[in-house]
């Protein structure tokens, strides 16, 4: 499992400070088991909720053991630790996944596969939001990967299809990000295949026209985008930096759709 936390950690009576990243602005994620090793400290993440806060006594059984951490730890110390659990994403299913081979996978249960790209998909919106691009772009790649399966039954084609709908989305704002234009294109483009109407799906695709200076095909998908969702305000702001880009196009703001 996967967590970012603000911590502290402490000697004596909550008044010896011997670890803390409570000056990181933006924590980064953390596993269980390899970067948090105290088994004290992952028994007690382990039951907390994204947005707790706790504080935790930990017994050298639980900590440092009889040898402590020398200079910071001396041997057979109790030791004091504020945390909380900024966000938490468990990752245990996904690595499980990974372990199995092709034809294992494929014998999964939907259901199960499903959960596993949604939770690479969640691993990547926060790498995203922590403007991590190209991290969240491999981990919605490969959550695209796991949906790689075809079925003979339309509604659980219908759900694979929603899932990459959402990655097609995701990776194409995340190749805009990149300054990746012609990726963010055709991710854009696949979105489109799978719903034409999909206002995402164009403005991502004329943003990407827009920044590749394609001006005709820009004004195209986002006219299309502005026809769906007329008071968007990014779309029509769109519009106008391509009216000044593009002196021969004239804004017309609400279009008659």
């Amino acid at each position: 499992s996967g967590c970012t936390v603000k911590y502290s950690g402490y000697l004596g009576n909550w008044n010896k400070l011997f670890c803390s990243n409570g000056n990181n602005k933006y924590p980064r994620l953390m596993k269980l088991g390899k970067d948090i090793t105290l088994w004290g400290l992952e028994i007690g993440l382990l039951s907390m909720t994204k947005g707790e806060a706790a504080l935790f006594v930990l017994t050298p059984e639980y900590a440092y053991g009889q040898r402590g951490c020398p200079p910071s730890i001396p041997p057979n110390t109790t030791v004091l630790f504020k945390v909380e659990v900024l966000d938490f994403i468990d990752s245990e299913e996904c690595d499980a996944f990974f372990e199995l081979t092709y034809e294992q996978r494929d014998r999964l249960p939907l259901e199960k596969v499903l959960k596993v790209a949604a939770t690479e998909r969640e691993f990547g919106n926060y790498f995203f939001y922590k403007q991590h691009f190209k991290i969240a772009k491999d981990r919605y790649k490969r959550a695209l990967s796991i949906l790689g399966r075809s079925s003979s039954s339309n509604a659980e084609q219908s759900q694979i299809n929603a899932s990459k709908l959402l990655l097609f989305l995701n990776l194409s704002l995340t190749y805009l990000k990149l300054e990746c234009a012609d990726r963010a294109l055709k991710y854009g483009e696949l979105a489109l295949e799978m719903d034409q109407g999909n206002a995402k799906a164009l403005f991502r695709c004329g943003q990407a026209c827009l920044y590749m200076r394609e001006y005709s095909k820009s004004r195209d998908f986002l006219a299309r985008a502005q026809c769906i969702q007329p008071f968007n305000h990014d779309i029509n702001n769109a519009l106008k930096k391509l009216a000044r880009w593009e002196p021969s196009f004239l804004y017309l703001g609400r279009r008659q759709c």
